[in-house]
């Protein structure tokens, strides 16, 4: 995207030319050159392939709207998801089946369903329920929480693994036993057995066990960087995994690989038509802490440490799943995706889908774990086979700006009962003014103030 001032300058110049040597082009010249610009500069948005093009032609008078509809209905660029009449979606997010879920472990009342390769899978209902009824309860599989949770588990004032307070002091805390005097974990817990149940994810995010993983936590807590946070988690607990029996690593091995994807580079080519740039040089710092708190600690103590961690190989489809660039990459987007608004990743909630108006209710009920533990309500009567869904945005916003939400990451416009309806009155009233629209569009063109 062209900055302001670049903007600005162009617009100055524009206004010292006589509008009568301004020249307004033909549809087909327009769209051979934007065509031939796109190809040129495959990576380019809308607002550059505009600025090019104006370059190259400095006496055109071109709105960006137009170049907009030429690279829309060549199919060269991503619909705006935030316009209504949007039906262009290239990018979307992958999805797969965990053929080992068993969901009668939370509930017999919703099955999984897929549907198609561009939706992917949800839940549905298997009998009929009636409004307020609960339909489950569920532990994280792993737990990234919101970053005030996160400073009272490393003051030892919150459970470490399951979020409860615990600044009283009670004989049932336990503190990590692998902290000493000389190397120190805070690490607390606020009962036996959520300390054993620790040892699935902490050993790894151990400060005592594996010092090497303390830059990689302080680079995601200052950068409040949840999704890292969570991939460390989840990375911890795959790599643990590995190190029991092959049926314990396949359990934690298909949920991961069960969950929807969209990676960091994919979802920068959703957000380029926002105008928005991927920060990639802190993904590079990312993933060189990462590569040191699991596989490449620096010194040769941290590295000793981590040897007696992970005693036996890792097998190589979980090297290439997690230590390579572009896998990490996939794993930010992974964690992003599925992750609950206050940072556990849960199995069987990372298959509800999207609904502009959502039918059941996500809550944090339990007292004394009211982070980590989901309760799931119906907000409405459901008969069998009709689909839960969830809200990904701010469900009072407009049509356009849920959209163009939901098209940060990869999904296409939301065909809802009540989008449709809303698109419906959108368009009669767009109908009665694009034509002054465009016409307006010219003159400012024209005026060098586009």
């Amino acid at each position: 995207m062209r900055s302001v001032q670049g903007g600005s300058d162009r617009g100055f110049k524009l206004l010292l030319t006589s509008l009568d040597e301004n020249v307004i082009p033909t549809e087909d010249e327009v769209r051979k050159a934007v065509i031939e610009l796109k190809k040129g500069n495959p990576a380019s948005g809308v607002a550059k392939v505009h600025s090019f093009l104006l370059d190259a032609n400095p006496s055109w008078t071109v709105s960006e709207k137009r170049v907009r509809k030429i690279l829309q209905s060549e199919g060269l660029v991503r619909s705006d998801a935030g316009t209504p009449n949007s039906t262009i979606n290239t990018i979307h997010p992958s999805f797969r089946l965990n053929q080992s879920l068993d969901v009668n472990k939370w509930t017999s009342r919703v099955e999984v369903k897929y549907f198609d390769a561009i939706k992917g899978k949800g839940l549905v209902a298997k009998e009929n329920i009636v409004k307020g009824d609960v339909l489950w309860k569920e532990d994280p599989f792993i737990l990234a929480p919101e970053w005030e949770i996160y400073d009272l588990q490393h003051a030892s004032e919150a459970c470490s693994l399951c979020s409860s307070i615990i600044r009283d002091h009670s004989p049932l805390h336990i503190s990590c036993e692998a902290s000493t005097t000389a190397t120190p974990c805070t690490a607390r817990y606020c009962n036996r057995l959520c300390r054993l149940q620790a040892e699935k994810v902490h050993p790894l995010l151990c400060s005592a066990r594996n010092p090497a993983s303390v830059p990689l936590l302080a680079f995601t807590r200052d950068a409040q960087w949840m999704a890292l946070h969570a991939l460390a988690q989840c990375t911890s607990r795959l790599l643990l995994a590995s190190q029991q029996d092959a049926a314990t690593f396949d359990l934690d091995w298909d949920v991961v690989q069960g969950l929807a994807e969209l990676g960091m580079e994919e979802r920068a080519q959703c957000l380029r038509e926002q105008g928005l740039e991927p920060d990639r040089q802190n993904w590079r710092r990312a993933f060189e802490l990462y590569l040191q708190a699991f596989k490449e600690p620096r010194t040769p103590g941290e590295q000793k440490k981590l040897a007696r961690v992970l005693k036996k190989p890792i097998p190589e489809e979980l090297q290439k799943f997690t230590f390579e660039y572009q896998a990490f990459l996939r794993g930010l987007g992974r964690m992003s995706l599925n992750l609950e608004a206050h940072g556990g990743l849960y199995r069987l909630h990372s298959h509800l889908n999207h609904g502009c108006t959502p039918n059941v209710s996500v809550r944090h009920l339990d007292q004394r774990t009211a982070l980590s533990r989901i309760t799931v309500i119906a907000k409405e009567d459901f008969e069998i086979g009709q689909e839960l869904l969830i809200t990904y945005t701010n469900p009072q916003s407009s049509l356009r700006d849920r959209r163009r939400r939901l098209s940060e990451w990869g999904f296409g416009p939301c065909r809802c009962e009540r989008c449709v309806t809303e698109e419906k009155v959108w368009k009669e009233s767009d109908s009665n003014t694009q034509e002054a629209d465009d016409l307006a569009d010219q003159l400012k063109a024209g005026l060098g103030v586009l």
